[in-house]
Formats: structure tokens, C-alpha cells, sequence
């Protein structure tokens, strides 16, 4: 029997610091990875050693999307597909802070696929962990962009007849500065990715490649959730620095997982100050009578 004294004597969790308690447990089911990535996302926070009054987090809708809930920061838990540009618009008005956006598959490539495109284009600078699952969980299960070609999904009862993203490729092909891909398997790996994301100047891109036994897995009869665990485990092979156009992810085969991505380029804030810097000149001659302030 728990007494109240042996809960009193309970050591603190070494992540307490960067959760809201009151609203745990979480809804996760038992199995998913979404919890996984959220203990190597707070992990990673930690390792930066930064003011968590200088961190915001912002999620769309979906399962992934509760971590904006239950971390204390910051956090927006914004509608479906637009956490770009919630998260665009918070960077812009306070540059400073440091940006972190949370999501599925579907929230972020298909409702919100327009909004990543343009956020990496312009490379803000912000850090997107995208927790692909592989269809919908949340919401019944439907075919998402990333759901492989002939998986089941509620929407695809005969298997899908489409070829999914290379979520990899296209985050690359739009310009991001950092570019990686894991499973929830890879705690240390993934861990060790994401902290370099967010260190990383620009847009930055993780995928995790996460189980969802409850709709996806037994949509497609892949057992239990901890066969399903083993079944991404013994798929992934690690292949890190070669273009991600070749970084596939078929299910039957394996799933290329590495880091793909890690250069340099201008931010958006820095060609936005420098075309601004060279305009004001020219714009006060134009002004003369403007006071500076007004």
C-alpha cells in the first residue's frame, strides 16, 4: 500500500524541471513512440543549458501535438497545418527565442505541407522534429503523405495506391540547413540529432520514424506494439552524409536512417536586415521631413 509518506520520499524525475506534472499521465498509447521522442526532445533541451524563458514550443494538431501540453515552456498548440507559420510569426516578432515545432506527418506535410515548404525556402530559423507514424493516428487512422505504398490505412482499406514523401529529400530540396532521420529506437542517436538541430542556425529537420501499434500496426497486422518496435529496429540501416533522394523508407526493406544535411546558409532575419539596412537610406532621402522614431 502507498502511504503518503513514501510519496513524499519519491526522488524528483530528472525532467520535472520542463514538465507540467498536473497533467500527467499522458494519453499516449502504450507502445507509441511519441513518448520516446518527447523524453529525447526534452533531453536534448536540457543538454543546451539555455534560459527555458528563452524557448518556445509549437505544435499542430494530432497526438505528436500534445507535447506542447505537457512541456513547461513557452508552448502553442496550434490548429492543423499551421504550426509553421504560428512559429514563423513568433520568430519574427521576438528573433531571439528559440523556436522548436512539433508534429506529424500529416499535420506538417499534408495540411501544412505549402507552410514547410516556404519555412524552409526562406530558412528560418527554427528547429521541426517530425514524429512520422505513417497515417493519422489521432484521427481514425486515414492515409497520410508518408504512409507507404500498399499500406492499409482506414482510407486505403486495399493497401495505398500512392508513393509516399521523402520527407528527408524534401526538407533538403527546400533548403534546410540540417537534415536527419531516426526511429524512436535510436534514443541515443536521436537525442544526440536533435540537440544538434537546435544548435544548428537555420531550419533544421529531424524525422523519427515512430510505431503506432494501435491504428497503423494493426491495420496492417505487425503484431504487437513491441514486435512492431523490433520490426523498425531490424529495418533501419544507418547511412548517414549520402543524399537524402536515396534515404528511402520502404517498409518491406529497410529504413535508411542517418544524418543527411548539415550546412551553412543565410537566414531569412539576415537577408531581411541586410535588404532593409540598404533600403533605409535611400528611403529617408526620399523622407526628409521624417523624424527617426515617429
Amino acid at each position: 500500500m502507498t502511504t503518503a509518506k513514501a510519496v513524499k520520499n519519491v526522488p524528483p524525475h530528472p525532467m520535472d524541471g520542463l514538465l507540467r506534472t498536473e497533467r500527467i499521465p499522458h494519453i499516449w498509447c502504450p507502445g507509441c513512440g511519441i513518448g520516446t521522442v518527447f523524453s529525447a526532445v526534452l533531453a536534448a533541451i536540457k543538454n543546451t543549458g539555455w534560459d527555458p524563458n528563452t524557448i518556445a514550443m509549437v505544435s499542430g494538431i494530432g497526438c505528436t501535438g500534445r507535447m506542447a501540453g505537457y512541456i513547461r515552456l513557452d508552448s502553442f498548440h496550434t490548429t492543423h497545418g499551421r504550426a509553421l507559420p504560428f512559429a514563423t510569426g513568433l520568430k519574427l516578432a521576438k528573433p531571439d527565442t528559440k523556436v522548436i515545432i512539433v508534429s506529424g506527418d500529416g499535420d506538417l506535410f499534408a495540411i501544412g505541407g505549402n507552410h514547410f515548404i516556404h519555412a524552409a525556402r526562406r530558412n528560418m530559423d527554427m528547429t521541426v522534429v517530425c514524429v512520422n507514424n505513417f497515417n493519422y493516428g489521432m484521427t481514425g487512422g486515414q492515409q497520410a503523405p508518408s504512409t507507404p505504398l500498399g499500406a492499409k490505412t482506414t482510407t486505403t482499406v486495399n493497401g495505398s495506391p500512392e508513393e509516399p514523401f521523402n520527407l528527408c529529400d524534401l526538407a533538403a530540396t527546400c533548403g534546410a540547413t540540417y537534415v536527419a532521420r531516426w526511429t524512436a529506437m535510436q534514443v541515443r542517436s536521436l537525442r544526440s540529432s536533435i540537440s544538434e538541430a537546435l544548435e544548428k542556425r537555420g531550419f533544421s529537420f529531424v524525422e523519427v520514424i515512430t510505431p503506432c501499434p494501435s491504428s497503423f500496426g494493426r491495420r496492417n497486422r505487425m503484431g504487437t506494439a513491441l514486435e512492431m518496435m523490433k520490426f523498425y529496429q531490424g529495418r533501419s540501416v544507418i547511412r548517414s552524409d549520402i543524399d537524402p533522394s536515396e534515404a528511402v523508407v520502404d517498409i518491406d526493406r529497410e529504413i535508411v536512417v542517418g544524418k543527411f544535411v548539415d550546412i551553412e546558409r543565410p537566414t531569412f532575419m539576415d537577408h531581411y536586415e541586410k535588404v532593409n539596412r540598404l533600403n533605409l537610406p535611400q528611403w529617408r532621402a526620399m523622407h526628409p521631413d521624417h523624424q527617426k522614431g515617429r
